[in-house]
């Protein structure tokens, strides 16, 4: 018998870095406010996994999400450090949001790290993420005794750690194939984007990863915005020429709205059948994602969001990038106070939740 997921969620980013690149490069608070409304009123949430490096940010929008009624699942993301710096900024993030769970308790979940053998340095080889990506063969660095060995270390330290400052749920943000030892935590959660190499097994992955002995939460799935992003899963953003001058977005590939709507929908009827205990879309909004009815510049295609952006919130970007024909315009059609405007899967999403 289907079972409905408890937590219906989406992931919020506030300000995730990236080679010096805020990925959220004007943090306005009244429109993060709205957003948070409309992602409780209009998708039909009731959990947000809220991304940011900066810690006052993402605590501030915790406390903003927690005040509308929903839960706050935190994940701090510091990316490019070794497991010490690491672990003391995660730490440094937990005695903040042991502040908001006593003023909200039962409502506050938090993350020790996100798919650390990339995001960190000292696993897989390389300084920069890039890097490590471009690793010959990366499944095997993943999955290696070493890897492991070193990742199940600081996941015992960063556990304890965090247990000392912060009284509710913890959880890690696992790649598929890290193994990891969840009895250290409160919830098994895995990012779990379904491609081409794992499609027809991935309802039988989903009852896998249920078994784990914790409550399994889907801390990242979705689809980018073109066709043959369904077979590309994880890794669809990277269609984008970054060779050329303005960068742009290979010739082959075509906007495909309706695709992405359909791939999130039929995820989430795997996760009920699967008995998830939550899952949180990949993504709400991607400002830097800029849409445009110029196909060579609509990176928009290569974003995860339920939104399409428009270029109000892109900062530095636009005047270093200024051959691009940035649409500029201040609010979109739907939402007049927002800088973006929903997309297909905006509504797939919100069709789905308010139904299960």
């Amino acid at each position: 018998m289907m079972m409905d997921m408890n937590r219906k969620g989406v992931c919020y980013d506030v300000g995730r870095v990236l080679d010096g690149r805020n990925w959220r490069p004007v943090f306005d608070r009244r429109e993060v406010r709205r957003e948070l409304e409309i992602i409780r009123d209009d998708l039909h949430c009731n959990a947000v996994k809220i991304h940011a490096q900066d810690v006052s940010r993402l605590t501030w929008t915790a406390g903003q999400a927690l005040e509308l009624g929903l839960e706050a699942w935190l994940g701090p993301d510091l990316w490019d450090e070794d497991a010490d710096a690491t672990l003391a900024y995660v730490t440094s993030a937990a005695q903040a949001a042991e502040e908001l769970r006593v003023r909200y308790p039962g409502r506050v979940y938090l993350s020790v790290g996100a798919e650390l053998t990339l995001f960190m340095r000292g696993i897989v080889p390389g300084a920069a993420l890039a890097d490590r990506l471009s690793h010959p063969d990366l499944f095997a660095a993943i999955t290696s005794e070493p890897g492991t060995v070193l990742l199940g270390d600081y996941l015992r330290r960063a556990a304890s750690a965090v247990r000392q400052v912060f009284g509710g749920p913890i959880t890690y943000a696992a790649l598929p194939h890290e193994r990891v030892d969840w009895q250290l935590f409160d919830f098994t959660c895995v990012d779990l984007y379904r491609d081409e190499t794992n499609k027809t097994k991935y309802a039988r992955a989903v009852e896998v990863l249920g078994s784990r002995g914790r409550p399994l939460i889907i801390g990242e799935f979705g689809c980018c915005t073109y066709t043959g992003a369904d077979r590309l899963g994880g890794s669809g953003y990277d269609i984008i020429d970054h060779a050329v001058s303005p960068p742009r977005v290979l010739a082959r590939y075509t906007r495909d709205e309706e695709l992405q709507a359909r791939e999130i929908a039929e995820c989430l009827v795997i996760f009920d059948a699967g008995g998830v205990e939550g899952a949180f879309v990949q993504t709400f909004v991607q400002p830097l994602s800029v849409c445009n009815a110029d196909p060579r510049f609509d990176f928009d295609m290569a974003s995860y969001s339920l939104v399409k952006s428009y270029a109000g919130r892109i900062g530095e970007l636009a005047n270093e990038l200024p051959d691009i024909p940035w649409d500029r315009r201040p609010a979109g059609t739907v939402y007049s106070d927002m800088p973006w405007d929903p997309k297909r899967s905006f509504s797939a999403v919100a069709e789905y939740y308010a139904s299960h």
